[in-house]
C-alpha cells in the first residue's frame, strides 16, 4: 500500500464528511450535544461532591460530639459511610444514578446502600440520562454510519469506483484510506473531549497520575471503537450494492450494537445464572443466624456454653469475677459471627453477580459497544466493581467500629453493674474516619482484561478481513 494513496483517500473523505449540508447539520447537533453534556454533569459532579463532602463533616462531627455513655450505645448509635463521586463520573454517569450513595453502619447489621438518585428522581429517569460517555459511544457512530454509508457504495453507483480501481488503486488503498478519513472525522469530537476531561480535572484539583492515566486510556480504547466503526461502516458500504442499502444496513448494525445485543446479553445472564431477591438473600442470613444464637440473650445454649468454657478457663465461678467485662467479651464474639455468615453470603450473590456480568463481557466479542462501555464505566469509576468496592470497604469500617467499641467495652467497662457503665466520650476520636479508597486505574484494567482484549480482537480481525478478502469486492 502507498501512502500517498493512503492520505489522498483519508484526506478526500474527511473533506467529503464536512461539504453536504446535512452533514453540517449533524456535526453541529453533535457539538451542541457535547456541550450540553459536559455542563450538566460537571454541574452536577460539583453539586453532589459539595453535599457529600458537608454531610461527611456534619456525620464525623456529631460523631465525636457524642456525650459520655456505653461504648454499645454507640456501636448502635452508627456511623454513615458517604460514597464520595470519582473525579472523571462527570464523563460517565454508568450505574452512578441507580446505586445508593449512604450506607448506615451500625453493630450486628449490615444495611444495603441507599438514596440513589433514581430512588429519589422522577420516572423521567428511566429514559436515560445524556452524558459526555454516551454521545461518544451511540450517537457519533451512528453519524459516522450515516457519513460512511456511500464512501464507496457511492462511488459504485456513480461509476468514480471503477475508474479508480481502472487507474491503480487498490481496494486495501480505498478501504483503509476512507476509514482513515471516518476516524478523522471522530477525532475532531473526541481530542477536545478529552482536553476537555484534562482541563476539568485540573481545575477541580483531581489531576492525580491516577486519574490522568484514566483520561489517556480512554483516549487509546475510544480511537480503538471509532476505528472499529469506521472499518465497519466502509466495509458494509463496500460490499453494498446501492448507498441506500448499504446506509438501512449500518442503521441495523448500529441498532443491533447499540441496543439490542446489550439488552439481550444482560437478559441472558440472569437467565443463566439467576440471583435471589433481597428478601430471600436477608432471609437465608436471618435463618443462618438464628441457628448460631442471639448474643443479647444470655440464656442461648450457644453463648451459654461459650460463658461456661471462659469461667472454666479463667478458674472463677461468675463473669463479674473476671477481669474483663463479659458482656463485650460476648458482642465481640457474636459480632464476628454475624460478619463471617454475612460476608460468606454476600460473596455467594457478588458471584452470581460476577458470572452475569461476565457473559456480558464475553459478549463484546461480538459487540464492540459493550466492551468500550465496560472500560468507560470502569475507568470513571461508575461501574458495579466500584461500587462493590464501596460497599466493601464500608463493611470493613462497620465491623471495625463495632469491635472498637467491644474492646473498648472489654477493657473500660466494669462486670459490676452497680458501677459506671459510661466512658468518655474523647474515646470516640479513637476511631478514625472512614477513608475511602478507590480501584487503581491498573486494577480497572485488570478486571476489565476481556472487553480490552476485545476491543483488540475486533481491530485486528477487521484488518485481517480487509488484506484477505478486499480482493473479492466488485466494483460494479
Amino acid at each position: 500500500m502507498r501512502k500517498n494513496t493512503l492520505f489522498l483517500f483519508a484526506r478526500q473523505g474527511f473533506s467529503k464528511a464536512f461539504a453536504g449540508r446535512a452533514n453540517k447539520v449533524l456535526m453541529c447537533v453533535l457539538s451542541m450535544l457535547i456541550v450540553y453534556a459536559t455542563w450538566n454533569g460537571l454541574s452536577a459532579y460539583t453539586q453532589q461532591t459539595a453535599i457529600r463532602k458537608t454531610y461527611e463533616r456534619e456525620v464525623r462531627h456529631n460523631w465525636e460530639k457524642m456525650p459520655d455513655k456505653h461504648p454499645h450505645r454507640m456501636a448502635h448509635y452508627g456511623y454513615l459511610a458517604i460514597r464520595p463521586k470519582h473525579p472523571l463520573s462527570f464523563f460517565d454517569l454508568g450505574m452512578e444514578s441507580y446505586t445508593g450513595n449512604i450506607i448506615f453502619l451500625e453493630a450486628h447489621k449490615q444495611n444495603s446502600a441507599n438514596f440513589s438518585e433514581a430512588g429519589m428522581s422522577t420516572g423521567l429517569l428511566r429514559f436515560g440520562e445524556i452524558s459526555i460517555a454516551m454521545i461518544l459511544q451511540v450517537l457519533l457512530p451512528l453519524v459516522l454510519f450515516f457519513i460512511g454509508f456511500s464512501t464507496i457504495a457511492g462511488d459504485r453507483e456513480n461509476g468514480t469506483l471503477k475508474i479508480l480501481l481502472s487507474q491503480g488503486a487498490s481496494w486495501k488503498e480505498i478501504i483503509f484510506g476512507k476509514s482513515i478519513g471516518l476516524l478523522a472525522v471522530a477525532m475532531v469530537f473526541l481530542l477536545p473531549v478529552i482536553a476537555l476531561l484534562l482541563v476539568v480535572c485540573m481545575a477541580i484539583g483531581e489531576a492525580s497520575a491516577d486519574v490522568l492515566s484514566r483520561i489517556g486510556w480512554l483516549m487509546l480504547f475510544f480511537l480503538l471503537y471509532y476505528a472499529i466503526v469506521s472499518l465497519v461502516a466502509v466495509l458494509i458500504s463496500g460490499i453494498s450494492r446501492t448507498a441506500k442499502l448499504s446506509l438501512v444496513s449500518l442503521i441495523g448494525i448500529w441498532l443491533l450494537f447499540t441496543i439490542i445485543t446489550p439488552r439481550t446479553t444482560q437478559a441472558i445472564g440472569g437467565w443463566l445464572h439467576p440471583a435471589p431477591s433481597r428478601i430471600a438473600f436477608e432471609s437465608g442470613i436471618e435463618k443462618e443466624l438464628i441457628k448460631k444464637g442471639d448474643s443479647h440473650d444470655p440464656d442461648d445454649p450457644y453463648y451459654k456454653a461459650l460463658k461456661d468454657s471462659v469461667l472454666r478457663a479463667n478458674q472463677v465461678d461468675s463473669v463479674q469475677q473476671l477481669s474483663f467485662n463479659y458482656s463485650g467479651f460476648q458482642m465481640r464474639e457474636g459480632e464476628r459471627i454475624s460478619a463471617e455468615i454475612y460476608n460468606r453470603h454476600l460473596k455467594n450473590l457478588m458471584q452470581i453477580y460476577s458470572q452475569q456480568n461476565r457473559v456480558s463481557a464475553i459478549s463484546s466479542f461480538i459487540d464492540p459497544f459493550i466492551a468500550l462501555r465496560n472500560i468507560s464505566m470502569a475507568s470513571s469509576g461508575t461501574d458495579f466493581i466500584s461500587y462493590t468496592h464501596f460497599q466493601q470497604q464500608a463493611e470493613d469500617y462497620r465491623y471495625r467500629l463495632a469491635q472498637h467499641m467491644n474492646e473498648l467495652q472489654i477493657k473500660l467497662i466494669s462486670n459490676d453493674k452497680k458501677a459506671s457503665q459510661q466512658i468518655s466520650r474523647e474515646f470516640w476520636k479513637s476511631l478514625p474516619a472512614l477513608d475511602f479508597r478507590p480501584l487503581s486505574h491498573s486494577e480497572v484494567l485488570r478486571q476489565e482484561w476481556i472487553s480490552v482484549s476485545a476491543l483488540l480482537g475486533w481491530v485486528l480481525g477487521l484488518t485481517l478481513v480487509v488484506l484477505i478478502f478486499s480482493g473479492k469486492f466488485k466494483s460494479v
